[in-house]
């Protein structure tokens, strides 16, 4: 399935639930590539992926918290991580992630997957327990954890243009 950006991102929603499909290394490979092409303050690239194909460690990772339930029945999970050392600019790691997260949705969705952002940062229960979960050394930050499947369930395209929350020129 092929999509211009614009279909993508107007159709892209939210899935929590995939049916039982392995998903391929070289597609996990493309959104994770594509997560990469995000753009990033001073070109400092401050995310680190953990891909998380094994089920058991699906199994525990939904269990941090109580809405991760749906990661135990995903395919696999990319945890998108931070590592605020190669900051430049202070706090910017945050923004870094997020455009890669949002690429991460939006290149997995455009190859006929769904996903879902499950926050993690700035919860400092969740950071902890990804962190003693994963074995992921300081300075490294668990940021969001994206589990990823062939949907098993259909969302409807939602228009979601608010005038209200626009301003031209002034406020």
């Amino acid at each position: 399935m092929k999509m211009d950006a614009i279909d993508c991102i107007m159709t892209r929603r939210s899935i929590r639930k995939y049916d039982k499909k392995e998903v391929s290394k070289d597609i996990i490979n493309k959104i994770l590539a594509a997560a990469m092409m995000a753009p990033s303050a001073h070109d400092q690239r401050p995310w680190r992926f953990l891909v998380i194909t094994d089920k058991k460690l699906l199994e525990k990772a939904a269990n941090v918290y109580k809405y991760h339930g749906m990661v135990k029945d995903a395919a696999f999970a990319i945890l998108a991580c931070g590592d605020p050392s190669v900051e430049k600019q202070e706090g910017f790691w945050i923004q870094d992630c997020s455009a890669a997260t949002q690429n991460l949705l939006l290149a997995s969705h455009s190859l006929g997957l769904g996903s879902v952002w499950t926050g993690v940062f700035p919860r400092t229960d969740r950071v902890d327990a990804f962190r003693k979960l994963f074995s992921i050394p300081q300075p490294i930050i668990p940021f969001a954890l994206i589990p990823f499947g062939y949907p098993a369930e259909t969302r409807q395209k939602e228009d979601r243009y608010d005038e209200t929350k626009v301003h031209w020129n002034t406020w």
